[in-house]
């Protein structure tokens, strides 16, 4: 799950993290008065999406009056905001961040996330933080140093010294580093993320440390524990198609393709998409229903594929196990007769009670193409949606 910089921003300053002065705002006129509320001279117009890339996109924008930040607060409220992270759709912007001006003297980047290599928690700092960090992983990857963290043990002062010795933090502020990373190792940890990254931490003119912005995302398994988090969803910037399922226990991802899918396990959905690709064609979906599925969850999933206008064909394969192939049999002869499919549907599936499952799908009367094997079962699809 994901959240906006505004909100990690709030995480933050609970867990001690030095953070600007700034307001959340949904209407322009809201804006204005944040920048009166906040005071000073200078303010910062930012674009409040689930996406990176918010500067160069444009929608990040410094106001040295209060007429510019009515101007800029028009100008990105409502945009359709493209980023490298967004798609060529980009993302309508609905919320603001106004927040005062900073006196930025050198910028740096910091993250925590887990490494399962190591299966421990690294913290990341670079000397080169904004805006191009990802180009600085890419180009000159040695000017990112790494930590790796027990999480028995915690961050010591020993591996928050070596990051800010090795990003080169002044004497100075050494001590205020030090201190942020520990409490953003902490913050990760309380609240379950799977990665909290700070990009860029500045040094201010006057040698002070503070998190100029804030990004999180957390680990779905741990949202019953935090409330809190959970309080923070925002479903607009969530695919709709996808919120719907989760409604049902599925996991449905959408892709670009025109042939939807359908299965059971993740890996065995994986499988089959770079089955359909091998075979010359591209899935429309990633959608497993899971070992629990029942014919409610199965005609609710051929609902959400059949959404998608691009989809020509359907794809559903089984390999039963804990789930039943008549239970899935019966729940895509349902779904068929309820939602009047009219594209090609071929179902292959394997395991327990697939002669039962085989018989329901044979007697059902519908158009409904067999296959034995996934090869088999691709090539079908394939061939009828061309």
């Amino acid at each position: 799950m994901k959240i906006h910089e505004y909100q990690g921003k709030q995480i933050l300053k609970k867990f001690g993290v030095n953070v600007p002065r700034g307001i959340h705002c949904t209407s322009v006129d809201d804006a204005v008065k944040a920048a009166e509320t906040l005071g000073g001279n200078v303010w910062v117009v930012k674009a409040q999406i689930h996406a990176g890339g918010r500067g160069k996109g444009g929608g990040v924008k410094v106001a040295k009056s209060l007429d510019e930040v009515r101007k800029y607060a028009n100008d990105i409220l409502g945009m359709q905001l493209i980023t490298h992270q967004t798609g060529a759709d980009g993302q309508k912007v609905r919320n603001l961040l106004i927040e005062e001006g900073a006196d930025i003297k050198h910028e740096y980047y910091v993250a925590a996330l887990t490494d399962r290599a190591t299966q421990s928690v690294a913290m990341m700092a670079s000397s080169e933080g904004g805006m191009d960090i990802e180009e600085v992983a890419h180009k000159t990857p040695e000017k990112i140093i790494k930590v790796f963290i027990n999480p028995l043990v915690g961050m010591t002062d020993e591996q928050a010294k070596t990051l800010a010795d090795g990003i080169g933090i002044p004497a100075g502020s050494h001590a205020q580093a030090i201190d942020t990373f520990k409490k953003l190792y902490t913050c990760y940890m309380e609240t379950d993320a799977s990665l909290a990254e700070i990009n860029p931490l500045i040094l201010e003119g006057n040698g002070n440390i503070k998190a100029l912005d804030a990004k999180f995302n957390f680990d779905s398994n741990s949202l019953y524990r935090q409330e809190e988090i959970v309080a923070y969803r925002d479903l607009d910037e969530e695919d709709a198609d996808e919120v719907e399922a989760s409604k049902f226990d599925l996991a449905y991802i959408s892709l670009d393709g025109n042939i939807g899918c359908l299965v059971n396990g993740a890996g065995l959905a994986m499988a089959i998409m770079d089955t359909i690709k091998l075979f010359g064609a591209e899935p429309a979906n990633f959608l497993d229903v899971g070992g629990g599925a029942t014919t409610e969850k199965v005609t609710e999933a051929f609902k959400i594929m059949l959404k998608n206008p691009k989809v020509k064909g359907i794809l559903v394969n089984i390999f039963g196990g804990i789930m039943r192939c008549d239970t899935i049999a019966t729940g895509v002869v349902a779904a068929a007769k309820e939602t009047k499919l009219s594209v090609p549907l071929v179902v292959r599936m394997k395991g327990t009670n697939e002669d039962l499952g085989k018989q329901i799908l044979k007697d059902s009367g519908l158009p409904i193409i067999s296959a034995d094997s996934m090869a088999e079962a691709a090539t079908k699809i394939v061939a009828a949606v061309k």
